[in-house]
């Protein structure tokens, strides 16, 4: 077994909030102990579980010091609010820990042994690059399938940051509709950090992120809801929605999530970012539109 990374200049850390995770986590276990090039610390997170999450991570400790497990105590319920928590639990525990990237994972993936090593790479061949990771395939009733393509964007259960991106934004911000991921990216981008999604580097999820406790549709109308509390625009999110249709659930998952949409909108949910978070995203969305019917875009965005 290959010894933790201790090169500060690739030197990273990972933080897994888990809530009862025991049909997947031992896959995630397994896919970090056989990276390459290790992490310095990772500190998996029990958030309250209920069935044997803790026990089967606690099986791997002796063997692997580098990772610590951190039980939360108390009456919880899963939400996005609770892993943020959980998150920044781990995160107060990396304290005094020398690392020059941080990235969350969630507790459900699994990679190949060189997908780390890979994504360090890219960092260091960019130093604008804040936020990094590759393409999240979803298990499906027939296998596994994305719709992870937006090159900008990195899913939220593999985003691997740069320290100074990461404490620039201020880490992750608890969100009431979630989309934690999506404005980290946003304000990243705002401060001039690259986000970028590596294809050819692919993650296996083998539990869509927001289905636990709930059925699809459901999860797919609360991801519109999500959309507009971080800003969307209506004409932009139209247009996406058109585009999603042809994924799974197809045309329902799609007309499920503007639907989600276009409620929050008309009852005026309010929003999650701040006005000039919403100003920038949107600027982009007019940018990524201008591209697509003209290719033209314009690259000055200008923050209101």
């Amino acid at each position: 077994m290959s010894l933790p990374n201790t090169d500060v200049q690739t030197r990273y850390v990972l933080i897994t909030p888990a809530r009862d995770e025991e049909q997947h986590i031992e896959e995630t276990i397994k896919s970090v102990l056989s990276q390459a090039v290790k992490p310095a610390r990772w500190v998996i997170v029990d958030d309250r579980s209920t069935d044997r999450t803790a026990e089967i991570v606690g099986k791997y400790l002796p063997a692997s010091p580098f990772i610590t497990l951190l039980r939360l105590d108390g009456i919880g319920r899963r939400n996005f609010g609770s892993k943020v928590a959980a998150f920044n639990a781990g995160l107060m525990l990396l304290e005094g820990t020398q690392y020059t990237f941080i990235g969350n994972l969630d507790a459900d993936i699994s990679f190949a042994p060189d997908y780390y090593a890979n994504i360090l790479a890219e960092f260091q061949n960019d130093p604008i690059l804040g936020v990094a990771g590759g393409i999240v395939y979803t298990r499906t009733g027939i296998g596994f399938s994305t719709d992870d393509t937006a090159p900008d964007s990195v899913g939220g259960a593999v985003q691997v940051f740069r320290r100074d991106c990461f404490d620039q934004i201020g880490g992750y911000i608890p969100l009431p509709n979630g989309g934690i991921d999506a404005a980290a990216e946003i304000m990243a981008r705002m401060n001039g950090w690259t986000v970028r999604k590596f294809p050819e580097n692919k993650v296996w999820e083998h539990r869509r992120t927001g289905s636990a406790g709930t059925n699809l549709l459901a999860s797919m109308y609360k991801l519109g809801v999500r959309f507009h509390a971080l800003g969307y625009s209506t004409g932009f999110f139209i247009l996406r929605s058109a585009y999603k249709a042809k994924s799974r659930p197809f045309l329902v998952g799609s007309a499920a999530t503007l639907l989600g949409f276009l409620w929050a909108r008309l009852r005026r949910y309010p929003m999650s970012l701040p006005p000039e978070a919403v100003s920038y995203l949107r600027a982009e969305q007019r940018n990524k539109l201008k591209e697509f019917l003209f290719g033209t875009p314009d690259r000055t965005i200008t923050v209101h």
